[in-house]
């Protein structure tokens, strides 16, 4: 064989190579029972959206007047379909923690599937990625969502982008107001005679954020940020921030009632002392919190913990998973593309030293669904999945012949073993 012809081999197989192993629709063999998809095809949509007269945080300078544009927000958007005989199966092209990579992700959606309206609509769940991130972090959890019953909008967060300036006090300012922003235009659309019409139950939102995500999520729960943040030197100019903190008194006017629960994942904030008790207090919608004990970057015990602590009038929960860092359960896994360059520059984002990300990802969407389907479809049985011995090593397996005995423990649709390394808790509102 010549080396022409080698060379044609050898771009053949690493093509193939990598549509392979971008699947971002992967369940494990031991993966806990609602990880896996449910009965909905899947559609898919581009949305750019226009956030008018917001205040442009880049362009603005400490002591001059605030520079007002138009802010472009791109959203990814996955909802039940019927696909009429099409075959499932859609390319993502997204820009990696590498800029300069683009990775080919696989998934099971269908780009502009017809609408599926039969038992619509559908509640809402937004998506918010980290500082940097993009609208594909977690498309894990969007298509296995949308295959349950559920619209999934992802938003790109202009200047926290993985391409963008990455902008961080531009972040700190606008992640709440994107994540309200995003609710209030699908909500829009629901009402109109397009094709979103009959699909849309906004006023059953909930959130999934991811570490900046989170931080915007927490406040959107009504935890409003520590007013001696305000003038901080991470913080943007002109006091803009203080719009989102306890010294706001429209601030709780300001929250949006259609949200309804959340799922903060690492939320980035509390060990960089953006809120007190009084602000955590504030927050009274149900909460999922999602972490790994060894969080550098948000921090454990003085990050996600102490925020689950701290909000003592919601009813919420924290799923521990035991030395994984700040990429618990969230990001996909490293596409090939990165793993596969030189210096693999960028790779460390997505990947946890202890933990396999599939694994991750499918215990997180296993939750993730329970938690939704309780709080945004009032299906009470799906709070058994919550109904655990909070330590899964301390959980006992005991099946014979197929059926739980007397002493099973076990972590609810978990196979024998599957619970080991992770930890669940509950604090009841007004704990």
């Amino acid at each position: 064989m010549n080396r022409v012809l080698l060379g044609v081999v050898g771009v053949i197989f690493s093509t193939a190579v990598v549509a392979q192993s971008n699947r971002i629709d992967l369940v494990r063999g031991d993966a806990p029972e609602l990880a896996h998809f449910g009965l909905y095809d899947i559609g898919v949509n581009t949305l750019e959206m226009i956030a008018r007269d917001r205040v442009d945080v880049v362009d603005t300078q400490h002591g001059s007047d605030n520079v007002i544009y138009d802010r472009s927000l791109t959203v990814e958007l996955w909802y039940p379909a019927d696909l009429n005989g099409q075959t499932p199966g859609v390319t993502y092209e997204a820009i990696t923690r590498n800029p300069e990579i683009v990775a080919q992700l696989q998934g099971r959606a269908v780009r502009g599937a017809e609408p599926d309206r039969s038992n619509g609509p559908y509640p809402l769940v937004i998506i918010s990625h980290g500082h940097p991130g993009n609208r594909f972090l977690m498309s894990h959890t969007a298509e296995s969502l949308a295959s349950k019953g559920y619209n999934v909008a992802s938003i790109d967060h202009t200047d926290s982008t993985y391409e963008s300036e990455q902008h961080f006090p531009s972040t700190l300012y606008n992640r709440p107001l994107d994540q309200r922003f995003v609710l209030a235009t699908l909500a829009g659309l629901a009402d109109t005679d397009g094709p979103m019409s009959g699909m849309i139950d906004a006023d059953n939102t909930g959130i999934v954020g991811y570490s900046m995500g989170g931080y915007g999520l927490v406040n959107n729960l009504g935890g409003a940020y520590n007013p001696e943040m305000v003038d901080s030197f991470l913080a943007p100019p002109n006091g803009l921030l203080a719009e989102h903190t306890e010294s706001n008194p429209e601030f709780r006017n300001n929250l949006d009632p259609r949200i309804k629960a959340g799922v903060a994942v690492g939320p980035w904030g509390m060990n960089n002392g953006l809120w007190r008790p009084e602000g955590l207090a504030g927050i009274t919608v149900p909460t999922f919190y999602i972490a790994g004990s060894a969080d550098t970057v948000s921090g454990y015990a003085n990050g996600t913990r102490a925020i689950f602590e701290g909000a003592v009038n919601s009813d919420r929960y924290l799923l521990t998973f035991k030395n994984a860092g700040h990429n618990a359960a969230a990001p996909i896994p490293v596409p090939a593309e990165v793993q596969s360059s030189e210096g693999q520059i960028g790779s460390g984002h997505y990947t946890d030293p202890v933990w396999d990300n599939v694994r991750m990802n499918n215990i997180m969407d296993h939750f993730v669904t329970a938690y939704f389907d309780y709080h945004l479809k009032g299906d009470t049985t799906k709070l058994d999945y919550f109904d655990l011995v909070p330590d899964g090593a301390e959980a006992v397996y005991s099946v014979r012949n197929g059926q739980e005995t007397e002493d099973h423990t076990y972590w609810r649709g978990f196979s024998a073993g599957g619970a080991v390394g992770l930890t669940m808790e509950h604090l009841a509102s007004g704990q």
